[in-house]
C-alpha cells in the first residue's frame, strides 16, 4: 500500500516532522510526504488556504496512478472537497479524520489549537463535519498563534480542556504537533489524537476495504465531465 501525504504548505521542516510521524505508524505502509512548494510556509488564513489549493490539485492529478490514497496534512483541511472530486482514490483530511474518530473514543472532545486565531475556523469545521454536539471546547495557548513546537503550552491548554471543559479526548489541531502526543497522554491521562495518524487509520482502512468517495451527486466524476 502506498499513501501520499500532502503537506499543503511549503515548509521543509514541517514536511519532515509529518513524514517521520507517519512512518512510525505502520512500517508495512509506504508513506511519502510531498511538500506543496508553491504555497505559503504556513497555512494560517483563508487566503493561505486558497493559495495552497492549485499546488495540491497538481500533486493529486500528477500522482493519481502512483498512490492508493491521499491525505491532506493541514488541520484546516484546505481544498479537501475539490481533491475528493478529482481523485478516484480515497482522500482524507486530518481534521475530518481526527474529529470523527474522537467521537468514538469519548463522550466529548476538545481541539487543541496552535493559538487563538485558528479557533473560529476549527469550530466551523466541527460544525461542517457534524460533530459539534460532541465538542467540549476548542482551545489554544494565549496569543494569536503559538509556535507549533510549544509542548508545555499545549499540555497546559489540554489540562484546562480536561479539567474545566470536561473533555475526555483531545485532538491536536496542527499537522506538526504529533511530537507531543505521547507526552500529553502521559501527563493528562486521556487519548490524544494526532490528525496525521488518524488520517492514516482511515485511509489505509478504506484502501483495504476497496472503498473511495462516491461520485453520484455531491462530487462529480471525471467521466461526467
Amino acid at each position: 500500500m502506498k499513501i501520499c501525504i500532502i503537506n499543503p504548505n511549503s515548509s521543509e521542516e514541517m514536511t519532515k516532522v509529518i513524514l517521520d510521524n507517519a512512518r512510525s505508524f505502520d512500517p508495512e505502509i509506504q508513506v511519502d510526504c510531498i511538500r506543496n512548494g508553491s504555497a505559503p510556509a504556513f497555512i494560517g488564513s483563508y487566503e493561505d488556504m486558497a493559495e495552497s489549493v492549485p499546488g495540491m490539485i497538481r500533486i493529486v492529478k500528477e500522482r493519481q496512478e502512483e498512490y492508493d490514497a491521499f491525505i491532506v496534512a493541514c488541520h484546516s483541511d484546505p481544498g479537501l472537497d475539490v481533491l475528493k472530486e478529482i481523485s478516484d482514490r480515497p482522500v482524507v483530511g486530518i481534521c475530518e479524520a481526527s474529529v470523527k474518530l474522537a467521537t468514538m473514543l469519548g463522550h466529548s472532545f476538545s481541539v487543541i489549537s496552535t493559538g487563538q486565531r485558528p479557533i473560529p475556523n476549527k469550530q466551523a469545521l466541527c460544525r461542517k463535519y457534524g460533530v459539534w454536539d460532541s465538542v467540549a471546547s476548542v482551545a489554544g495557548p494565549e496569543g494569536l498563534r503559538a509556535d507549533w513546537h510549544s509542548e508545555e503550552s499545549f499540555i497546559e491548554t489540554g489540562r484546562r480542556a480536561v479539567q474545566e471543559d470536561g473533555a475526555e479526548v483531545l485532538v491536536l489541531g496542527c499537522a506538526g504537533m504529533g511530537h507531543v502526543t505521547k507526552k500529553m497522554e502521559a501527563a493528562l491521562g486521556v487519548p490524544v489524537l494526532d490528525g496525521v495518524v488518524c488520517a492514516l487509520i482511515v485511509a489505509s482502512g478504506l484502501v483495504k476495504a476497496g472503498l473511495t468517495t462516491s461520485k453520484v451527486r455531491r462530487y462529480r466524476s471525471r467521466e461526467q465531465g
